[in-house]
């Protein structure tokens, strides 16, 4: 059984690669940590808890991290991701609440108790990682992998025109946990940047898919015609929570030109996480612009050692069908066991 801690700041596309995770029951999701990105991390923490909720898996702990990043002024997205984080949707309110342990001390925690077979995946701002590693600087060393969606390296940023969300909230922390890796027997971490993960494009023909294989009735494919924040009636409780989110990526995606589509960056990087395999990568010296007047946050690559040795991964390309294939698949296994398992206690 692969151990697994995840970091996110749930967001829509965390929410994917939370349900992605949850319908892998070839791994032991440990803990979620819920950090401040997207939106406040008390609203992460919610929707975390809820979408356990929906998926009868209140058994996995979650715990809350720093309300702040290391240095910045916290800054949100819910023009992106809505004002709850979770687009459309409205999940279930929680009954089981956080855990008492906080994010950092839950990191550490994990580690210690999987000494050299977990992996880590953060597909938020990397505050509660950072934290941890301030608490106990030894914390790299004993993770099997470390998975990172964040930077962009040769494409164009989607906070300013140089850097990426996650990095962007929290500067101090990236630079801080991209320096505690490749030395000392840590192994460096895999980054999945936006020059990969904008590839991972969603798209309405890709939602029909998810839920015919799910079972769910009637089929419903979102068109730009529709009217905004058209509800789903989908019969299937998770394929409807999951139509209601990502229409509204969807939608705002077509809003800044980029198409109706919706960039599946974190179930992306959840995948990675569980088949390294799936990626090219190219080893570099990772560090983090924090002073530059238009570049603060910025992720630069060092792919020649001029100033050190690699401390990062670099995703660089994958089978675009293949990822498609794998989470489709998942999640729609995920919402018929669901729903198979709500029936079965009414």
């Amino acid at each position: 059984m692969t151990r697994l801690f995840f970091d996110c700041d749930t967001g829509i596309d965390d929410s994917l690669a939370l349900l992605y995770l949850l319908a892998r029951t070839d791994i032991d999701l440990v803990g979620i940590a819920s950090t401040g990105g997207n939106v406040p991390v008390d609203v992460v923490a919610t929707n975390n808890l809820s979408w356990l909720e929906v998926c009868g898996r209140t058994d996995i702990p979650v715990h809350i991290g720093a309300a702040q990043p290391l240095v910045a002024q916290m800054r949100t997205t819910e023009e992106t991701h809505g004002p709850l984080g979770v687009g459309y949707a409205e999940l279930p309110l929680p009954t089981t609440p956080a855990s008492h342990v906080d994010a950092a001390d839950a990191w550490i925690d994990a580690t210690r108790k999987h000494p050299g077979a977990l992996i880590g995946l953060v597909t938020g701002p990397l505050t509660s990682l950072a934290t941890a590693i301030r608490r106990d600087p030894a914390l790299p060393t004993r993770l099997a992998r470390l998975v990172i969606m964040g930077g962009a390296f040769r494409a164009h940023g989607n906070t300013t025109p140089t850097t990426e969300w996650n990095i962007a909230v929290d500067p101090e922390a990236a630079a801080e946990v991209f320096g505690a890796f490749g030395r000392d027997g840590a192994a460096p971490p895999i980054v999945c940047p936006l020059d990969l993960t904008e590839q991972i494009a969603l798209t309405p023909d890709h939602l029909v898919r998810l839920a015919a294989a799910a079972g769910s009735t009637p089929l419903e494919c979102p068109d730009p015609a529709d009217e905004p924040g058209l509800r789903s009636v989908a019969d299937n409780v998770v394929i409807r929570h999951v139509v209601d989110a990502l229409r509204f990526y969807l939608e705002f995606h077509q809003a800044h030109d980029e198409g109706y589509i919706a960039h599946l960056h974190d179930p992306f990087a959840a995948l990675v996480a569980l088949a390294p395999d799936i990626v090219t990568t190219i080893p570099a010296r990772v560090d983090v612009e924090l002073v530059g007047t238009l570049t603060r946050g910025m992720t630069v690559a060092d792919e020649r050692a001029m100033t050190g040795e690699p401390n990062a991964r670099i995703a660089t390309a994958t089978d675009v069908d293949a990822v498609f294939d794998e989470l489709l698949e998942r999640i729609a296994d995920l919402a018929r066991t669901t729903a198979t398992s709500a029936s079965g206690q009414a």
